[in-house]
């Protein structure tokens, strides 16, 4: 019930800070940030301002864009008791009265200095083509995917690709299992021919020395008699799960989880394993179970411990990783808009500001011109689940 009243005291406040449309201003702008989120207003509230559903209830496909737009919320009170002040103009992606098109060209039209967006991959392209078409940074928050953006210096990606992934996960095993077997497990997809096709891009031109990768198709309904063959009691083996299906890396692991006592093995898994919290139970026990991810919060350090103790006393609820993220992100690069000004483009790499996450934004380039395409984050964390509990292995 608290949790639930912690959501619509927030969303209610949203609808308040729209009557103005600002999050915080001074007399004097400095710059103008625009922050885009899917916050569903129109359909939660009539035009008289009465909430839709009823008060034990709130629709969960509202929970992401709300969370990330506290953390926004929270840094920029941060900043304003630094004195550092911005005009922040706050977007509903999901408005029924304006097209995203339409937000972006008033967005434009109020000489925006920097824009933060929660988007889908449908929207990127037009948040991408809004930032260089005004020179406006564009820092997308969430997705995983460039949309096909290409030749522009002002878009940002937080979550890495999964190119950028299959880099880090090939450069990962090389340090620390070069000496195991390695079978890459996949399922026939679209998606498992990228994850292959990477990895081998990767092998032929990274310049080091090449893994001995096994490749093994299986199908949904896959058992323990179908990994067998491909491991052995004497050796050491890395089993990679080179799917994005979670339903596949969890069969996977309790397939292995099965043969733990029998065979040397340890699991290594893909980014989206980050949302699998299952592997923490005691039947995974003996069986190292591995994967990346671009944000690691061991939520230990002074802001993080801040956010957590605003949420458990005000809010009577729990922070989620989206509160952190819009936390962390709105004051990094409104830091970096402070300080550089017009020039925030030319620093979009700078790491002055890490404040939870260690993000490492570098330029992606076009592999066939070798020109920038974009800016995106290429530091990926591997945690590893050993007997129940997750810890920081790189």
């Amino acid at each position: 019930m608290r949790l639930m009243k912690y959501y619509l005291s927030a969303f209610i406040l949203i609808v308040t800070l729209f009557q103005t449309t600002k999050l915080c201003a001074q007399e004097r702008t400095r710059h103008r940030i625009a922050v885009f989120a899917p916050l569903y207003i129109d359909s939660a509230f009539t035009s008289d301002g009465e909430y839709r559903f009823s008060k034990y209830s709130f629709p969960k496909y509202i929970k992401p864009g709300l969370e990330f737009f506290e953390g926004v919320q929270m840094a920029f009170d941060s900043l304003n008791k630094e004195n550092v002040r911005f005009e922040v103009d706050i977007y509903d992606t999901r408005s029924a009265s304006e097209t995203l098109e339409q937000q972006l060209s008033r967005c434009e039209a109020d000489s925006v200095s920097l824009i933060l967006a929660y988007s889908s991959v449908p929207e990127l392209r037009a948040f991408a083509d809004a930032g260089i078409r005004s020179n406006i940074p564009v820092v997308n928050v969430n997705l995983p995917n460039d949309g096909g953006v290409t030749g522009n210096p002002f878009f940002v990606m937080i979550n890495s690709t999964l190119r950028t992934q299959c880099e880090a996960t090939y450069k990962f095993v090389q340090k620390n299992y070069a000496l195991n077997e390695i079978v890459v497990f996949r399922k026939k997809s679209q998606w498992g021919d990228k994850i292959k096709s990477y990895f081998e891009d990767y092998e032929k031109n990274s310049g080091n020395a090449s893994l001995k990768l096994k490749y093994v198709d299986l199908n949904d309904s896959f058992s323990v008699a179908n990994l067998t063959p491909h491991l052995d009691t004497v050796k050491q083996f890395l089993c990679v799960s080179g799917s994005l299906d979670e339903n596949f890396g969890k069969r996977l692991a309790n397939q292995l989880a099965v043969l733990k006592k029998k065979y040397k093995v340890s699991l290594l898994g893909m980014p989206t394993w980050d949302n699998i919290k299952d592997f923490g139970k005691t039947e995974y026990n003996g069986l190292d179970i591995i994967y990346g991810t671009p944000f690691y919060n061991p939520k230990t350090d002074k802001v993080s411990l801040s956010i957590i103790n605003y949420f458990n006393q005000v809010m009577y609820a729990r922070p989620s990783d989206m509160v952190f993220r819009g936390y962390e992100v709105a004051w990094m690069f409104a830091k970096l808009l402070n300080q550089y000004g017009s020039n925030i483009a030319s620093n979009l790499s700078s790491k002055q500001y890490k404040l939870i996450t260690e993000y490492d934004i570098q330029p992606t380039l076009n592999r066939e011109t070798m020109t920038l395409d974009y800016f995106e984050n290429k530091k990926l964390y591997f945690l590893k689940w050993q007997n129940g509990i997750l810890k920081l292995v790189n």
